[in-house]
C-alpha cells in the first residue's frame, strides 16, 4: 500500500464506518453499529501510527489529493499535509475516539439511539481528522463547520429534553459568531494572497507585514493582524475562550462519551491546533498574540473559580476544561506553540479519562449526578477510584504526572515573555494552579472519600439536566463497578495520564521535534530561555517541589481536603458570609442572562419591529393592500365614464381622434 493511499484510510475509515451505522443501523442491529464503527477507527488509529512512523522517519507530504472546483484562476483542492505536527493531532484523535467507542458499548448499553450514536461519533471523528490533515483553508474550514455540525448533532442527541435542545442551539450559535469571524479571516487571506493554500501563504506572509488596512477611518491595522484576530476569534468559538465560552458548561446535556471525545480531547482542541499551524502568520503580529494570551489569561483563571461552586460531576469537570483551553491559549499567546501542543495531548488523556471516569461514577450512582449525593465510592468502584485519583492528579499538574511537564512548561514559557499582558497571564496561569487543585479535589474527594451520601431520598431521581439515556432504571441498590467496556478505556487512558508526559517531554519541547512544522521568530523564543536551565525529565520534576506552582496545588489539595473531610461545614458558611462573590460565581458573571438579555430580546425586538414594519406597515399595507387600494380608487374614477349611452362614447371618440389629429399636426 503506497502512503497517499494509507493517508487516504485514515478520515475515510470512520466515513465509512458511520455511513453504514447511520444508514443501514436497523438491518445490521446494535452490535453490527458498534462492530464497524469501532473497526473503522481501529483502521484509522494502526494507521496513524503506520503514518507516525514513516514521518520520524522523516518522510512527510503536502500535496492535492483531488481537485474539487476550478473557476478562471480559482482552483480549490482537497489536499493533505502531513507533518510532524499533524501525525501527533492524529494520534491522539484516533486514539481518544477509539476508547470513548469501546466505552459507548457500556454507557449506551439501554439507548434506542444506539446505532444513531455510533454513527455520530464516527463521522464527528471523520470531521476532526480532515480538519487537522488539511493543507489548504478550504479544507480546513470544511471540518470546521462539520465538527460543529456533529457537535449539534450530539450535544442534542436526546432531543425530547427540553435543556438538550437549548443546549445543543447555543453551542451552534455561539459557534456561528466564531466561525464568521474565522471566515472573514479566510477572506482577507484569498483577498490578500490570492490563494486558500497553507504553503504559499505562509512564504508570501512576510512580505505582507507591513502591509495597513483602514477599517475606520485614520486608524490604519496591520493586514496580518487582523487576519490573525479574525482566525482567533474563529478558535475563541471552537476552543470556548472568554466571552465565547458559555456554550461548552452547557453542552454537558449531551452522553458522557460525548462530553469526552468533543469537550476534552478533540473538537476544543481544534482551535489551539489551528493557532499553532499558524503559527507563521502569528509571529509577524505581536498585537494578535498579546490579545491571544490576555484571552487566554481571563479564561485559565476565571472560569476556573466557576469550578469551585459546581456541584454537577460533570460540570466541575467542564470548567476545568474550559480552564485547561485558557492555559493552553496563554502558550499560544506566549509563542510556546509547542509547548500548547504537548498540553493538548497530554490534557487529551488525562480529561477524557476524568469524564470517562465521572460517566463510570454516574452509571453507578443510577444516573444522578450531583456530588453532594455521593461520597465514600472508593471502596465500591475500585478501578473508577484509582483512574479518577491519577487523571485529577495529572490534572493538577503533580510531578512525574503528564499534566506536569505540560503545565509547568507552560507557566514558565509566559514568565519568560516580554509581551504586552504577560505579566498579568503570569499571574493568572499561576493562581490558577491552586483553584486547579481545589475544585479538582473538591469533586474527587465528595465523590471517592467521606460518609456516604447515596442513601439521600433524591438519589436517583430523574431531574431535568441528568444524564440519564432512556430505559435506564433507577433501582436502588448499592453502587458496584461498572462493565469491562468502560473500565479498559479508564485503565488504557490512565496509562498515558501517568507517563506519556516523561516519555515525551524531551523531544516534543527540547529536541525541536516539531521541525518546521512551528515556526517561532527569535525575539518571541522566551522558552528557549527557559529551555537552557533545563537537565531532563527527572531533574525538572525534582525542581518543580521549590517552586510556587507545586506549593499552590499542594495547598489547594490540602484546603478541599480540609473543608469536604474534615470541616464540611465551612463552605456553607464561606458561602453565607461571602453571598455576593457566591452569587455572582452562581450566576456564572452573569453572561448567560446578559446574552439574553441583550442578544435574544435584542434579537426578538429587532424581530417584531422589522415584523411590524416591513411586514405590515411596508409589505402588507403599503404594497399589497395598497395596490389593491390604489386599483380601487382609480377604479371608482373610470366607473363614472361607463354612463351607458352611445352618443357619450362617440362624444368621447370624436374628442380623441381631435386631440390625436391636433397632436400630429404639431409634429
Amino acid at each position: 500500500m503506497d502512503m497517499k493511499t494509507l493517508y487516504l484510510t485514515v478520515p475515510l475509515a470512520p466515513l465509512i464506518g458511520a455511513i453504514v451505522a447511520g444508514l443501514f443501523g436497523k438491518a445490521i442491529g446494535r452490535t453490527g453499529a458498534h462492530v464497524v464503527t469501532i473497526a473503522g477507527v481501529a483502521v484509522a488509529f494502526l494507521a496513524s501510527v503506520l503514518i507516525f512512523q514513516d514521518v520520524q522517519a522523516g518522510n512527510t507530504y503536502n500535496g492535492p489529493v483531488y481537485t474539487w472546483l476550478t473557476a478562471g484562476d480559482l482552483t480549490l483542492e482537497i489536499g493533505f499535509l502531513i507533518d510532524r505536527l499533524t501525525v501527533l493531532m492524529m494520534l491522539v484523535v484516533t486514539f481518544v475516539s477509539l476508547m470513548v467507542h469501546i466505552y459507548t458499548i457500556g454507557y449506551m448499553a439501554d439507548d434506542p439511539g444506539y446505532q444513531r450514536f455510533f454513527s455520530y461519533i464516527s463521522l464527528f471523528t471523520f470531521s476532526m481528522l480532515m480538519l487537522v490533515m488539511s493543507n489548504n483553508f478550504l479544507q480546513l474550514f470544511f471540518g470546521w463547520e462539520a465538527v460543529g455540525l456533529v457537535s449539534y448533532l450530539l450535544i442534542g442527541f436526546w432531543y425530547t429534553r427540553e435543556s438538550a435542545i437549548y443546549a445543543n442551539l447555543k453551542a451552534f450559535l455561539v459557534n456561528r459568531v466564531g466561525d464568521f469571524g474565522f471566515l472573514l479571516g479566510i477572506g482577507l487571506i484569498w483577498h490578500y494572497f490570492g490563494t486558500l493554500d497553507y504553503a504559499q501563504v505562509f512564504q508570501m506572509a512576510p512580505h505582507l507585514a507591513n502591509r495597513t488596512l483602514s477599517l475606520i477611518d485614520g486608524h490604519a491595522w496591520g493586514v496580518l493582524t487582523v487576519i490573525c484576530i479574525l482566525l482567533f476569534i474563529g478558535a475563541m468559538g471552537k476552543s470556548a475562550q472568554f466571552p465565547l465560552h458559555v456554550w461548552l458548561p452547557d453542552s454537558m446535556e449531551g452522553p458522557t462519551p460525548i462530553s469526552a471525545l468533543i469537550h476534552a480531547a478533540t473538537m476544543v482542541t481544534a482551535g489551539i491546533f489551528m493557532v499553532a499551524r499558524m503559527s507563521p502568520l502569528f509571529e509577524l503580529s505581536d498585537a494578535a498574540l498579546s490579545f491571544v494570551l490576555v484571552i487566554g489569561a481571563i479564561t485559565a483563571l476565571f472560569m476556573g473559580f466557576l469550578g469551585i461552586i459546581q456541584n454537577d460531576i460533570k460540570r466541575v469537570v467542564a470548567y476545568s476544561t474550559l480552564s485547561q483551553l485558557g492555559y493552553m491559549t496563554v502558550a499560544l499567546g506566549a509563542s510556546a506553540y509547542s509547548v500548547a501542543i504537548f498540553h493538548l495531548m497530554t490534557h487529551a488523556f488525562f480529561k477524557a479519562l476524568l469524564f470517562l471516569a465521572a460517566g463510570s461514577v454516574i452509571i453507578a450512582m443510577h444516573h444522578n449526578q450531583d456530588i453532594r449525593y455521593m461520597g465514600g465510592l472508593r471502596k465500591y468502584m475500585p478501578i473508577t477510584w484509582i483512574t479518577a485519583l491519577i487523571g485529577s492528579l495529572a490534572l493538577i499538574g503533580t510531578p512525574f504526572l503528564s499534566g506536569f511537564y505540560s503545565k509547568d512548561s507552560i507557566i514558565e514559557a509566559v514568565k519568560y515573555s516580554d509581551l504586552a499582558g504577560s505579566g498579568f497571564a503570569y499571574f493568572a496561569v499561576t493562581l490558577g494552579v491552586f483553584v486547579t487543585a481545589f475544585y479538582s479535589f473538591r469533586m474527587y474527594f465528595l465523590v471517592f472519600h467521606g460518609k456516604e451520601r447515596f442513601h439521600n431520598p433524591h438519589h436517583g431521581d430523574h431531574e431535568a439536566g441528568k444524564d440519564v439515556p432512556h430505559g435506564h432504571g433507577h433501582g436502588h441498590h448499592p453502587p458496584h463497578e461498572t462493565p469491562w467496556v468502560v473500565t479498559v478505556p479508564l485503565i488504557l487512558l490512565a496509562i498515558p495520564s501517568l507517563l506519556i508526559g516523561y516519555v515525551t517531554v524531551d523531544a516534543l519541547l527540547f529536541g525541536d521535534w516539531f521541525g518546521h512544522a512551528i515556526h517561532v521568530a527569535p525575539q518571541h523564543d522566551g522558552f528557549a530561555r527557559f529551555a537552557q536551565t533545563y537537565h531532563g525529565p527527572f531533574a525538572m520534576a525534582l525542581h518543580a517541589l521549590q517552586t510556587p506552582a507545586f506549593w499552590l496545588a499542594l495547598a489547594g489539595v490540602a484546603l478541599s481536603g480540609f473543608f469536604y473531610l474534615k470541616r464540611p461545614d465551612i463552605p456553607a458558611l464561606l458561602a453565607k458570609k461571602f453571598g455576593v462573590l457566591y452569587r455572582i460565581l452562581e450566576r456564572k458573571y452573569g453572561f448567560d442572562e446578559f446574552n439574553d438579555w441583550f442578544f435574544a430580546r435584542g434579537a426578538r425586538l429587532l424581530g417584531g419591529r422589522l415584523w411590524r414594519w416591513g411586514d405590515v406597515a411596508a409589505i402588507d399595507g403599503a404594497i399589497v393592500n395598497g395596490t389593491a387600494r390604489l386599483v380601487g380608487r382609480i377604479a371608482g374614477v373610470v366607473r363614472h365614464l361607463q354612463s351607458g349611452y352611445i352618443y357619450h362614447y362617440a362624444f368621447a371618440m370624436i374628442i380623441g381622434v381631435l386631440l390625436l389629429a391636433t397632436w400630429f399636426a404639431r409634429a
